[in-house]
């Protein structure tokens, strides 16, 4: 019995010190992300850049540094300026998580697709998509 009083006391210490403390999990930076698409802001989203990521702008589609990769990211929405993103499906597994959206701009909608992943304990973009919503 004294073993059994010991693990539901551990059991609950180790609830509550997961919800009075969310942020030692993870942090969800999905909400992040799509604040600095939604605002076309290619600095701040950057700062989500792994050192090296998968971009592809319609039919342009390469492996860029992050520094590339955020030159390329502002010239779009210098071309394109965002108003507003819609989530439209998310997912993913332990370790990585993906985000698929509408992205509206002055000149149309473009489906945007961004992946996640951990890398030492942080959460980075690894693959960044803007399609044309018909492009599969």
């Amino acid at each position: 019995m004294k073993k059994f009083r010991i693990f539901i006391l551990l059991f609950t210490i180790l609830a509550l010190r997961t919800s009075a403390f969310p942020d030692s999990n993870p942090p969800d930076i999905s909400d992040k992300i799509i604040s600095a698409l939604s605002a076309g802001n290619s600095s701040e989203l950057a700062k989500y850049f792994n050192t090296n990521i998968e971009l592809a702008i319609l039919d342009k589609e390469d492996i860029y540094s992050n520094s590339q990769a955020e030159i390329i990211v502002k010239d779009f929405f210098q071309k394109n300026k965002p108003s507003k993103y819609t989530k439209m499906h998310q997912g993913g597994k332990e370790g990585a998580k993906f985000v698929i959206g509408n992205l509206s701009t002055s000149n149309g909608v473009f489906r945007v697709y961004f992946l996640v992943k951990e890398v030492k304990g942080k959460y980075l973009i690894h693959t960044l998509r803007f399609e044309l919503p018909n492009e599969k």
